[in-house]
């Protein structure tokens, strides 16, 4: 603060000064004391007045130095605010980015503070598809032997009709830190299904490094090992990272995991037990085994997931879910046979179950898993059909007892060896049909890889005349046609065929499937429908 009043201080002290040395000056009796005392008054002023000037110069330093202060505060108050107001709108334009929901990571994992993209997914493949009925996650970790992440993606997309493929999500997430290891997986689901990553049916994310706190120092509690501490941790912040990216895509998220199998039309039979629940729920069960199999309300995912990192570092994720539960639904002074049947209400089992459980080798090294859902039942691995009477064929080398009559009798499946260039199936007709359909499935519920590749549909007109014509002047149908008079009418994709038959052919002779390249894999055939106007 500047001092305003340095001349009247110098007029006041002046002014008290002045009676003392007039009454020196009355009671001295000598000159000299008079000079004395009008000398000091002198230099008492001189002080006075260079106090004055050092004052106001102390006072303009001082104001100087305050005016820069605000200016350094005001600038700092101005980086804070527009930082804050970054905050805001990373935080506002977060589900426009990446569909993540943070509820309440940030103190829960404090060190995310640190790291400005610790909570954006790595979209390694993905259409961004929101809106649909139901959400599948899958979080896949490398294993020290057998992967079964192809097998179970082959399994849910397998029996999906293309309605069901444009209503659901299923999200891949490939629970490491190693770019090597996760391109590797994000390249394998893009080879083995190219149009379900096209259509954003299939979705393959990661996290970033920065996610994961330190868990070098973690508690041992229940017996476990370190490792297992370890594995355990990590695995329920994978769940809570993935369910916060599924939460804005759909009505319902399903919990899988990497290795399990799926009953056919698993979809429609959740949708159909979740339509009939008249009370509410707050997860409905297709498997009696761990966290597979799990329906939750999208809704409900944050809260549940605040839940899961609240208790991160302490309990399985089974547990913490149960615990969940507890916490919403059980009177503490009432006994655990009530608190039970409070949770039954909130968790409903269904059966038989919907997902198996298949994988031996656990993510957790050195772990042995032989868990079997007792409620799945046996796989259903071929589907009957009556087919007209017909011979059967193939060039292929038959596996044990799999027998082509059999699956074209509807009586087990077709297996063989792995095909080779110029070979073939086929089924000639016992008399000539009209046919109208055809339908053939390759894989099954146990084998979903081991499908047809690079296999084109043929069948032979049962007219002679149209196929000498056939053979010397080619199709007139928009069909080519082959050097032994057989018409082109369609192609596996994905391991399936299907379509319609022109009817201006007239009666078929046969159906061929003509394998064009060698496969790398063995083949079977699971399904078999030829519809004609008699059956």
């Amino acid at each position: 603060m500047r001092l305003r009043h340095g001349p009247l201080l110098t007029a006041l002290c002046l002014g008290a000064a002045f009676p003392l040395l007039w009454y020196a000056a009355w009671q001295g009796s000598q000159g000299d004391d008079l000079d004395m005392y009008q000398s000091q008054f002198l230099e008492l002023r001189q002080r006075l007045l260079y106090a004055e000037k050092e004052s106001e110069k102390r006072s303009h330093e001082l104001s100087s130095a305050l005016d820069e202060i605000k200016r350094v505060v005001a600038k700092r108050m101005n980086l804070t605010t527009n930082h804050t107001e970054d905050m805001k709108w990373t935080m506002l334009n977060l589900t426009g980015k990446l569909p993540v929901h943070l509820t309440n990571m940030y103190y829960y994992l404090p060190h995310l503070r640190e790291y400005k993209d610790a909570i954006f997914p790595n979209v390694i493949f993905g259409q961004q598809r929101t809106g649909v009925s139901l959400v599948m996650g899958i979080p896949t970790v490398k294993r020290e032997k057998q992967h079964y992440l192809m097998n179970t993606l082959h399994s849910l997309l397998y029996t999906l009709s293309e309605e069901q493929k444009n209503d659901c999500v299923i999200i891949v997430f490939v629970a490491e830190v190693n770019a090597e290891y996760v391109n590797s997986v994000a390249e394998s689901v893009k080879t083995s299904f190219p149009r379900e990553i096209q259509s954003g049916v299939l979705e393959v994310i990661s996290p970033p490094p920065s996610y994961y706190p330190d868990l070098s120092n973690l508690k041992k509690t229940f017996g476990d090992s370190e490792d297992r501490v370890r594995w355990r941790t990590k695995q329920n912040l994978d769940y809570s990272f993935l369910m916060l990216y599924a939460q804005p895509k759909g009505t319902f998220y399903l919990q899988l995991e990497d290795d399990i199998i799926a009953k056919p039309d698993y979809i429609q039979s959740i949708k159909n037990f979740a339509a009939k629940q008249s009370q509410e729920w707050m997860i409905l069960e297709f498997s009696q085994l761990g966290f597979i199999g799990k329906l939750f309300k999208s809704e409900d995912l944050p809260l549940i997931v605040e839940f899961f990192l609240m208790f991160y570092k302490d309990k399985p994720i089974d547990w913490l879910i149960d615990h969940l539960l507890w916490v919403k639904l059980c009177h503490p002074e009432k006994d655990a046979i009530h608190c039970e049947k409070e949770k039954a209400k909130l968790r409903i089992r269904a059966k038989p179950s919907l997902f198996q459980h298949v994988g031996i080798y656990s993510s957790l090294a050195g772990k042995i898993q032989n868990l079997k859902d007792k409620d799945f039942g046996k796989n259903v691995l071929h589907k009957a059909h009556n087919n007209p009477p017909a011979k059967v064929y193939t060039s292929l080398r038959i596996y044990q007892q799999y027998t082509l009559e059999k699956i074209y009798n509807g009586k087990d499946y077709f297996w063989a060896l792995a095909p080779v260039a110029g070979d073939y199936i086929s089924f000639t007709f016992l008399n000539p049909l009209k046919v109208e359909k055809y339908f053939f499935r390759s894989g099954n519920m146990e084998h979903p890889g081991d499908k047809l590749f690079n296999t084109t549909v043929e069948v032979l007109p049962a007219d002679e005349m149209l196929r000498k014509e056939l053979v010397d002047n080619g199709s007139k149908f928009n069909y080519p046609a082959t050097k032994d008079g057989y018409l082109k009418i369609g192609a596996f994709e994905n391991g399936v065929a299907e379509g319609s038959i022109n009817q201006s052919i007239g009666k078929i002779q046969a159906i061929r499937l003509s394998i064009n390249s060698d496969s790398p894999v063995w083949a079977i055939l699971s399904e078999v429908l030829i519809e004609t106007s008699e059956n």
